[in-house]
């Protein structure tokens, strides 16, 4: 299944992390937009064109070292029909890389406007007589706090086509206890039911290294929350994201992982992306700035969490 494919790949580069690919036009270096725009002037497929030719040398300089990238949907929706045509191009150009890829789409609607984002994400369309996929991701993030009407589709995709989902749980933001961390119950939290919901909804899918489809998203900004979290959820491959940038630490991380390192991937986005801001070199160093972030990333992380 695919969290089998994920972990294997994760323990062949000794690396359990990552990369978050984040489309926006300011993180891309003055060079590349300068050529794109020269081309198609300050518009959208302008923009579309420069972080295309970004993310093709981000994923040039990185797919030997990290085993997974995620685009985040949203930047690229922002583009408008440019945009959702370049998600589609990084996430094939990715796959041909040998990277996993997680669209980070956090969907949450309920039947058959959940079918069709599940066919879009991870499945096909049939069009005629011919199954048609579109963006093909390897695995998407859900927000599930509608239940399982908004999951089932993807689960059954997942079935079909070897996928798997990253469920929220915890999510790393400030704001995420004004409901997550609401007491439910005598003693128990909204994010707690939550959890053992996921580890119900994927109950008879573990793969080899016994983890189901449904994941499930735990911040790193949180590391007592995430402690709990892995322990209720021991089936359930963990999204971590909320490392760097947003303040988590690799010593907080180290909760989400269980025996030899497995069982969890950690997120770092503008770290990479943007890492060549912080060179002094115009961004005409930004693919080795990335390559240099990442193995930082990975070694930082190997301090405390040894994968097998």
């Amino acid at each position: 299944m695919s969290f089998d494919v994920l972990q294997e790949k994760i323990i062949a580069k000794k690396n359990p992390t990552v990369a978050g690919l984040d489309a926006k036009p300011e993180y891309v270096p003055e060079h590349i937009r300068k050529v794109s725009y020269e081309k198609y002037g300050q518009t959208l497929l302008g923009a579309a064109d420069a972080i295309w030719e970004f993310n093709k040398g981000l994923i040039d300089a990185l797919y030997d070292v990290v085993p997974a990238v995620k685009p985040q949907a949203a930047y690229y929706e922002r583009l408008g029909w440019a945009g959702m045509a370049l998600m589609e191009k990084t996430i094939r150009y990715a796959h041909e890389k040998g990277l996993y890829v997680i669209a980070d789409i956090k969907r949450g609607d309920i039947g058959s406007t959940a079918e069709a984002y599940s066919d879009a994400w991870l499945g096909a369309t049939k069009v005629g007589d011919v199954l048609c996929e579109g963006f093909n991701a390897d695995c998407v993030t859900l927000n599930g706090y509608m239940g399982s009407d908004s999951v089932n589709p993807f689960l059954k995709t997942c079935k079909e086509r070897d996928k798997s989902v990253f469920v929220l749980v915890k999510t790393s933001n400030p704001g995420s206890g004004e409901l997550q961390n609401v007491p439910a119950g005598a003693d128990d939290t909204v994010y707690g039911l939550m959890a053992e919901l996921i580890e119900k909804w994927g109950a008879g899918t573990e793969g080899k290294y016994g983890y189901t489809m449904a994941g499930a998203v735990a911040g790193a900004t949180h590391p007592d929350e995430l402690k709990q979290i892995r322990a209720r959820m021991p089936h359930t491959f963990l999204l971590v994201p909320g490392y760097g940038a947003q303040g988590g630490t690799a010593e907080d991380v180290q909760y989400a992982f269980q025996a030899n390192g497995h069982g969890a991937i950690v997120n770092s986005s503008r770290g990479i992306m943007c890492a060549w801001q912080k060179t002094g070199k115009d961004g005409l160093d930004y693919q080795q700035a990335a390559r240099n972030a990442a193995i930082a990333m990975r070694d930082d992380i190997a301090r405390f969490t040894t994968i097998a």
